[in-house]
C-alpha cells in the first residue's frame, strides 16, 4: 500500500532534503544533524547547498532549520523523501 501524506508521523525518523541559496561550509555538518552537504553551481553562477539526511522527528527537524535561520541562509524547500521504519 502506498502511503499518502497522511501517514506519515511526525514522531518517526524519515530522510529529508532541504535546498538552501548560498554555500554552507561542510564543516557544518555537525550543527545540521550530520546531514550530507552538497554543493550546486547553477549556469549564471550562483550556489546552492543540497542537505541530504536522516532527521530523528520534527524536533530535530527544527532545530534544523533554526541554525540554517542562525546563519542567515534562505531556505528553498524541504523534501521528506522517505519514513525511515
Amino acid at each position: 500500500m502506498n502511503k499518502t501524506i497522511k501517514d506519515f508521523s511526525f514522531k518517526k525518523a524519515a530522510l529529508y532534503r532541504i535546498l538552501v541559496k548560498g554555500k554552507v561550509g561542510k564543516s557544518w555538518s555537525d550543527r545540521l544533524s550530520e546531514m550530507q552537504v552538497n554543493h550546486e553551481q547553477q549556469p549564471g553562477g550562483e550556489v546552492f547547498t543540497s542537505l541530504i539526511g536522516k532527521i530523528t522527528d520534527q524536533t530535530a527537524l527544527s532545530s534544523v532549520l533554526l541554525t540554517l535561520y542562525e546563519m542567515n541562509m534562505t531556505v528553498i524547500s524541504v523534501k521528506m523523501l522517505s519514513e525511515i521504519e
